[in-house]
C-alpha cells in the first residue's frame, strides 16, 4: 500500500499574488500539479487539499482527514507565511493534531520545495 500524503495549500483561485511576486496563477497551478506529480513518481499517494482563506477551508480539510490516514500532512507557505493568514494556520494546524495525530506534519517554503519537505519526514516508498 502506498504512503499517503495530504498537501494543503489555498487555492490559487483566492491567493493574493501581490504577496508573492514571483507567481502568478499560471504559474502555482502548474507547480502544485508538478509538486504532487513528482511525489507520485516516487511512489507516494499524494494529492492536493486545495482551501479558500478560512469560510470552508477547516470543513474541507476535515473532510479530506476523515477516516483517512496520512504519513505525511503538509501545510503549504501559502497559509503560514503570510501574517493575515497566521490564525488559519494556526486552526489547520489543531485540525491535523486532532484528526491525524500519528501524521508527520512538514512545510515547505515555496510550491518548488514541497517534495523535499515530504522527504524529510519519510523515506520514498521502495520499487516494486
Amino acid at each position: 500500500m502506498k504512503k499517503k500524503i495530504l498537501l494543503v495549500g489555498l487555492h490559487p483561485d483566492v491567493v493574493d499574488f501581490t504577496a508573492f511576486p514571483h507567481l502568478t496563477h499560471q504559474k502555482l497551478t502548474h507547480s502544485l500539479q508538478l509538486q504532487a506529480q513528482s511525489l507520485r513518481d516516487l511512489g507516494f499517494d499524494a494529492c492536493w487539499c486545495l482551501v479558500d482563506l478560512g469560510e470552508t477551508a477547516e470543513a474541507v480539510v476535515r473532510a479530506a482527514l476523515d477516516g483517512q490516514h496520512y504519513e505525511v500532512v503538509l501545510i503549504g507557505a501559502g497559509v503560514r507565511t503570510i501574517p493575515a493568514r497566521f490564525e488559519l494556520f494556526e486552526k489547520l494546524i489543531n485540525l491535523v493534531h486532532e484528526h491525524a495525530p500519528r501524521s508527520k506534519i512538514c512545510f515547505n517554503t515555496s510550491p518548488d520545495d514541497t517534495q523535499q519537505a515530504v522527504l524529510r519526514w519519510t523515506a520514498a516508498p521502495a520499487a516494486d
